[in-house]
């Protein structure tokens, strides 16, 4: 199947993620040095000068990104496709040790002019201090390490991509299966789980070689750049704007609050279930009456109207994009796993991957990739720039839990008698404390995965049990499944490919709660803080940025006590 037939809307529409008028070929590496030396080379007399520099490096790196989103949105969308691979590791293989080593010495140029101490704090102190811990990291041995990694990272995702499932005598996508969890009827559900379970037991060897040699490039660079392990270095790299102390008291607030609160809930809905024994196939949203849509159409027009009626503005970004083809929601062999939302920066658009099957999770997914397509739009509108620099998680995960949040009183859309309206109400609320929790839980896996970089296969599968014990599955039996939740963890794309990129989902879940408290309040209020946050200055604090959209960024004990308690009441309230 050619690329250029894979997203295909209604109207006839395509989005070909191959095509592009950026005039820049990344095939032509020569051509691509010459233009990041002359940058590098440039000379600066003049604070006027710096700022023409910084806007032009600017401009090449968005003609870059916009190249190499294309080439990795065509690589997600069939992982069999030899010529969609080839750009992508092109890229991955190529493309970036050009890019990490020019990367370095025009970081070292910017922080070496003697002009930029004199630049505007207001616009460029972010940069300014992202950059500087960029030439304090580098480490020339560290780009073929880098390289690697996401050569490994690729490989999960086509393995992953190109799951099958024994069901009914038939092999079924992995998303058809997961979808199956949901199912009114028990014996379904655990036929799924099993099934799953099963899978991942055949794909266990491979992974664990992905995940042993992942592990130890990752402890490399980190020690390459003079840190004990590659949690620490991470946690330098990413510029937190708090500190690893910080953290590991949030760890300890939501295991004393926020997982006695989802053990309570699960006794709701156990109750609700008639059940005598509360197993991980029944902690799935099994009290919704089956699959809400049956094609992708359905699926696009319930989300539109449900944003139509949240706010008009939400709407017109939705109509936009899909009558643009920017929406890939199909189910397909090959196609990789999960969803994310990309923006094009010389376009100016956005596209939305997802690949879930008709469930209720695959409506949550899309109204929560469109949280993150209306921030990257209003960003677009207000002249903001893309780069590493501005696009911090945890911002970016705030308008995606709360656009989650916000739409949550349109589920009648698919579920439309009381009973079920009130049970997805519940199940989405339900998913605030899973998000809470399930994100936390992987972010400890992770500190203990690289804080002991020589643990064995075995090790690691006994912590995330231990992991799933205390947090994620409290509240279940799991008596006899042990085996298969110590390596679940093997699905997460963001333990493997993401290190570290699960706290933000946790922590901007304590931002979207309070988002809907002020909806509950007022709606037009909500949506209108939530679109004025979204077109925010990039460059202010994590903190700023949560308090133009009416929240606070705080995860302190007392914050998550609060938050967790007010939750718990409206699921209480529907039960």
């Amino acid at each position: 199947m050619k690329i250029s037939q894979q997203v295909e809307e209604r109207d006839g529409t395509v989005f070909n993620a191959l095509e592009s008028n950026v005039g820049i070929d990344l095939k032509d590496t020569a051509g691509l040095e010459a233009e990041l030396r002359a940058l590098r080379d440039r000379e600066i007399s003049s604070v006027g000068e710096l700022e023409t520099w910084l806007d032009d490096e600017q401009t090449l790196a968005e003609d870059i990104m916009e190249v190499t989103s294309r080439h990795a949105i065509a690589f997600h969308q069939d992982t069999r496709n030899e010529e969609a691979r080839e750009l992508y590791m092109h890229d991955q293989t190529v493309v970036q040790p050009i890019l990490l080593q020019y990367q370095g010495e025009l970081d070292k140029k910017f922080c070496d002019c003697p002009f930029t101490p004199r630049l505007d704090d207001g616009k460029y102190g972010l940069m300014r201090r992202v950059r500087q811990t960029k030439v304090k990291l580098f480490r020339q041995e560290n780009i073929p390490l880098i390289v690697r990694e996401q050569e490994i990272v690729a490989r999960y995702q086509e393995l992953m991509g190109g799951l099958t499932v024994a069901w009914n005598g038939e092999k079924k996508p992995h998303p058809y299966v997961q979808a199956q969890l949901d199912s009114p009827d028990r014996a379904t559900r655990e036929k799924a789980w099993q099934a799953l379970a099963a899978v991942r037991r055949e794909i266990k060897p491979q992974v664990d070689e992905m995940m042993n040699e992942l592990v130890r490039v990752r402890h490399q660079i980190a020690t390459n750049a003079g840190f004990e392990n590659y949690r620490d270095y991470v946690f330098a790299a990413k510029n937190r704007e708090f500190t690893l102390e910080q953290i590991l008291a949030y760890h300890d607030a939501i295991e004393k609050h926020a997982v006695p609160a989802a053990d309570r809930l699960a006794q709701v809905f156990q109750a609700k279930l008639g059940v005598a024994t509360y197993r991980p196939w029944d902690a799935t949203n099994c009290l919704l009456p089956g699959a809400p849509f049956e094609n992708v159409t359905e699926l696009m027009d319930g989300v539109a109207k449900m944003l139509g009626e949240t706010d008009p503005a939400f709407r017109a970004t939705f109509d936009h994009m899909r009558s643009n083809g920017l929406l890939d929601l199909d189910v397909r062999e090959g196609k990789a796993p999960g969803g994310f939302c990309m923006p094009l920066p010389r376009s100016k658009e956005v596209f939305v991957f997802a690949n879930f099957s008709p469930s209720f999770f695959a409506v949550i997914a899309l109204i929560h990739e469109m949280g993150h397509a209306v921030n990257f739009y209003h960003q677009f509108e207000s002249g903001q720039r893309f780069s590493e620099y501005t696009m911090r998680m945890e911002v970016a995960e705030l308008y995606s839990h709360g656009m989650e949040l916000l739409n949550l009183d349109k589920l009648r859309t698919f579920y439309t008698s009381d009973e079920a309206f009130d049970n997805a109400k519940a199940a989405e609320l339900n998913r605030a404390f899973r998000m809470l929790i399930g994100p936390m839980s992987g972010d400890v896996f992770q500190h203990w995965l690289y804080t002991h970089p020589n643990h064995t296969v075995e090790e690691r599968d006994a912590k995330f049990l231990e992991m799933c014990r205390r947090f994620t599955h409290h509240a279940t039996d799991i008596t006899g499944l042990e085996a298969d939740l110590a390596n679940s963890w093997i699905e997460s794309h963001h333990i493997v490919g993401l290190p570290f990129y699960n706290i933000e989902y946790s922590l901007s879940e304590l931002g979207a709660i309070q988002l809907l408290e002020l909806y509950r309040d007022d709606p037009a209020n909500a949506t209108r803080l939530f679109r004025q946050g979204a077109a925010s200055d990039s460059n202010m604090s994590i903190a700023d940025i949560y308090r133009a959209t009416g929240v606070d960024f705080d995860f302190t004990e007392p914050a998550i006590r609060k938050h967790a308690a007010f939750v718990e009441q409206l699921v209480s309230e529907l039960a």
